[in-house]
């Protein structure tokens, strides 16, 4: 008995003895600046940035020898301005990105044909068809988003039905554009404080259109028609505005005659 115990304690010491030193053989020396930059990143491990999470995005930046490009969408300008500093740069100003619903089928606007019940997901009830409004390319409601959502920025408004976008919260870290099978939000560039946005992605003619929703966009161009900017553009049926030429005047919302058009923060009127 003692000789077995004694055979074991000597290959448990030299089993010990021979990792320890293959273990220094083969170690890789990680660079500190990766764990200087990860305590500097926000820890949400969100993937807004394109990456596993925050230690990934760390790895990423020192690997490629700089923060340029590479952004944190949670953290901000605040933190990109420390990362930079870490590696020795200028933080390059971004503006900042909000996530937007782009439907506008309420219960008012676009009702129910029917009764959907069974799975009380999304991506389910996309999989089944076009949804109780019968529109194809509509809001299903069933709150993908928000349960995809880590920083509690958007909601199902119980009187609409469709999920709201609180700007305060929302990071733009895309989780709920990844969560929505319908592609109906999108990231789009916040400037000068706000996003004009087409509340809208059905591509089919305005009659069609409208038999399932009172507010869809009818592709009838009064907004590219009259936009100061020409930041309007209509392209199968549907209108899209470009964040980077458009000055969120809202000309285009007085002018869409469906009331398609939104904006994200609400538009402060010259005074008389």
């Amino acid at each position: 008995m003692l000789y077995a115990i004694l055979i074991l304690s000597i290959i448990g010491i030299l089993a010990a003895v021979i990792l320890y030193f293959v273990s220094q053989k083969f170690k890789v020396e990680e660079d500190p600046r990766i764990e200087t930059i990860t305590e500097a990143l926000p820890g949400a491990n969100c993937g807004g940035c394109g990456y596993a999470g925050c230690h990934a995005l760390a790895e990423a930046i020192v690997r490629t020898g700089t923060s340029k490009g590479i952004t944190c969408t949670a953290g901000g300008s605040e933190v990109a301005a420390k990362v930079a500093e870490i590696m020795g740069e200028k933080a390059e100003a971004s503006a900042p990105k909000k996530a937007v619903v782009r439907c506008n089928g309420s219960c008012g606007n676009a009702p129910a044909k029917y009764h959907y019940d069974s799975a009380q997901t999304c991506a389910y009830a996309n999989m089944l068809g076009a949804g109780e409004s019968g529109c194809a390319f509509g809001c299903l409601g069933m709150g993908d988003c928000v349960r995809a959502c880590g920083f509690g920025g958007i909601a199902i408004d119980p009187e609409s039905g469709l999920p709201r976008i609180n700007p305060e919260r929302c990071v733009a870290c895309g989780s709920c554009v990844k969560a929505c099978p319908r592609q109906i939000i999108e990231i789009r560039t916040l400037l000068n404080e706000n996003i004009i946005f087409v509340a809208c992605r059905n591509q089919e003619k305005g009659g069609e259109a409208k038999k399932n929703c009172s507010a869809a966009c009818i592709g009838c161009k009064k907004c590219e028609k009259n936009c100061p900017q020409a930041a309007i553009t209509v392209e199968n049926n549907l209108a899209h505005i470009n964040d980077a030429l458009c000055n969120g005047c809202g000309t285009c919302l007085a002018n869409c005659p469906t009331g398609a058009i939104h904006s994200l923060m609400p538009i402060q009127k010259a005074e008389a």
